[in-house]
This record gives structure tokens, sequence and C-alpha cells, in this order.
């Protein structure tokens, strides 16, 4: 039977970053989704749905497990950066086969805010209110924390195509101490499918020390992959076909043990 992956992108994200994995997991033979996060189907040069500001990681979460459910199979949950969050949840809701954290958002519990994500997130923080409104980096942040090791005119690609995220997520993310429903929670204990995390040695908005402590969490299931050349932009950032093919070949082994 073909195996399902079921992709979630990450802050600011769509459906169109996880071509480059698509089209190598196709070629495997696997049948892959790529889901829209609520509000995130829209332009980005125009003016974002005024609810996106209150959207909650929880809100996602529950469009995710619907989706998920209708599939009809359990898949392979792919997540990258907030979508490895999102992945996560979904995991301590028994929803996936396995999962695949690329440079995760960490959960509650994790202190995350290191100098060089506060630098990736500071117009952000200092607006008053953000975590009711809708918001998206600038570009030097951008540059800065995600797209780094892109050539000049691919990080001007990609960032053209970032749309606003949710300022509550955003919150409930970095702010977990003072976030009163702890919604990016995750109950370790009932992550019980194999997990892969993977984390980028020059990663900004998810550092590797940060991730490292992501993949303890669920050490009684999971594997720890960290790549010295990379950084946050694993989907697409110059070799990140040598990340996929250590993701398919994780797949299959762990796949074949679990048959």
């Amino acid at each position: 039977m073909t195996e399902t992956i079921f992709m979630i992108h990450g802050m600011w994200g769509g459906p169109w970053y996880w071509e480059n994995y698509k089209s190598l997991f196709e070629k495997e033979g696997y049948t892959c989704v790529t889901t829209t996060l609520r509000f995130h189907d829209m332009n980005p040069k125009d003016a974002p749905d005024p609810r996106l500001g209150t959207t909650s990681l929880l809100d996602y979460a529950e469009d995710l497990e619907q989706e998920i459910r209708q599939l009809g199979v359990k898949p392979i949950v792919v997540g990258h950066s907030m979508g490895g969050l999102l992945a996560q949840i979904l995991g301590s809701r028994g929803l996936a086969k396995a999962l695949v954290l690329l440079t995760p958002a960490s959960p509650a519990g994790i202190m995350a805010l290191t100098p060089s994500v506060m630098k990736s997130f500071w117009s952000m923080q200092t607006t008053w209110g953000f975590w009711k409104k809708p918001m998206r980096q600038t570009f030097n942040e951008a540059a800065y924390s995600m797209l780094h090791l892109l050539p000049p005119n691919e990080q001007k690609e990609a960032y053209d195509k970032f749309v606003y995220e949710s300022g509550r997520a955003a919150f409930e993310v970095g702010y977990w101490l003072i976030d009163s429903k702890k919604a990016s929670g995750v109950n370790e204990s009932k992550v019980t499918c194999p997990v892969l995390v993977i984390a980028g040695a020059e990663d900004r908005i998810t550092p590797a020390s940060v991730v490292r402590q992501v993949a303890r969490k669920y050490k009684a299931v999971s594997t720890y992959k960290e790549f010295d050349n990379h950084a946050h932009w694993v989907v697409a950032e110059p070799g990140w076909q040598e990340i996929a093919e250590f993701v398919k070949d994780w797949l299959k082994h762990t796949l074949a043990e679990h048959a």
C-alpha cells in the first residue's frame, strides 16, 4: 500500500515551499498532501484576514486533525518550523504513523528565546498588541533568520511569497510561560510513533541548541540529526537534497522496522 505524507508548512508559508520534497517523495512512490494553514490561502500583496491575528495554534491543529481524519489512512506527518510544532501536537493525538520534524519550533517547556530568535522577530515584538494582530517579518529579518544560505535573488523570490502570520500563534510559541492555555504544550508520553528531528547548525530562528532539546523531549522514540552546513530553510536552501535523502532513508528503514 502506498504511504501518505502529510506536509505542514511553517510561519508565513504555504504549500508552495514543499515543491522540492513533494517531487522527490512522489518519485519514491509516496502520496504527498500539502496542506494550507487557516487564512494562509491569500495573495501576499493583499491585506490579511483580520481574524488571522487571533488564530491559535490550537485552531491550526484542529483544522489539520480534521484533514488527516478525512484521509482515511494514518499518514507520515512532516512539518517544518511552526509546522514541526503542529506535527508534534498531532503526534500526541495519535494521528501519525511517524513524525519528521524539520528545524521545528519547540513546544512549551523549552526556552527558545535566544538572542538570534529575538532578532528574528524584532519588528513584531516591538509592536504593541502583536499577540492579536496579523504579522510578517521584514525582508531583512527573513534574510537574517531563515534565508541567509540562499543566493540574494532567491532570498527575494522566497520572501515575496510570504504571507501574514498569526500574532497569537507566535505569542503561544515564544511566550508559553505566560500563555494561560499553554497552546504549544505537548505531552511527550503520548507521542509513541517514531520521530525524526532535523536541525541545521547555522539556523538562527530555531537554533540547533533548541532543536536538540526537542529531540530529547521525545528521546524514547526520537532520532536526532544535525546538518553542519544548513540553516533554517532546509526545504530549498543549497544542498536541500542531502537532508531529503536522509529523511527518505530514515523513513524506509523505520517503516520496514514497524511494518
